[in-house]
């Protein structure tokens, strides 16, 4: 009987300082303020804010491309919906805005004009040491990816990637479609 009880309270013991190390350990270097957030988000104090917590944009995507930050991203980021553009990007449907109960994420309308007006998730940026294009190697898989070739990417000689800083939206499509590994294009996420 003595030995299931030490067994028990150790067991209790361990648990308890697993969680404590979940809450108060220090963020990821991707966590706060290096999330790139769904389509439409509030900047991202307000964000934090507005966000309920809720999973139904997640639920919402057809593109199933949101994921959820869990414990060890830290109390104020915990929960909160993001994006990995590498793995599966967005695709800049809506469907996640339309659904969110708090505002946090605000409708746009899906059209060339609507991303510019509405979406803001953050700018791609290209390492052209990495690029392909960039090094006598025609590619052009990120152009051909960008919801808003022409405006937001532009193209050169050998297809070398141009980004429009201005016009970009950050969907992400561009470093999902790199061809390169690591990635020679990514998406920075609004500050």
């Amino acid at each position: 009987m003595r030995m299931e009880r030490r067994g028990f309270l150790g067991s209790l013991i361990a648990a308890l300082m697993g969680a404590a190390g979940l809450l108060f350990s220090k963020p990821k270097r991707t966590m706060a303020g290096q999330s790139l957030r769904p389509p439409g988000a509030l900047p991202e104090s307000q964000f934090l804010s507005a966000c309920a917590r809720c999973f139904k944009c997640g639920n919402a995507c057809p593109n199933d491309c949101i994921q959820f930050h869990g414990l060890g991203a830290g109390l104020g980021q915990a929960f909160t919906p993001y994006i990995k553009a590498r793995e599966r990007a967005c695709t800049l449907c809506g469907e996640c805005a339309k659904v969110c109960p708090t505002g946090a994420l605000t409708p746009f309308e899906v059209s060339r004009e609507g991303w510019r007006e509405g979406v803001n998730m953050g700018t791609a940026r290209v390492n052209q040491s990495m690029c392909f294009s960039f090094n006598g190697r025609t590619c052009g898989a990120c152009y051909r990816a960008c919801p808003l070739a022409g405006s937001a990417m532009k193209i050169g000689v050998f297809e070398t990637p141009l980004v429009q800083p201005e016009n970009c939206v950050g969907c992400g499509l561009c470093e999902q479609a790199c061809l390169h590994l690591p990635q020679a294009i990514r998406v920075i996420p609004v500050a």
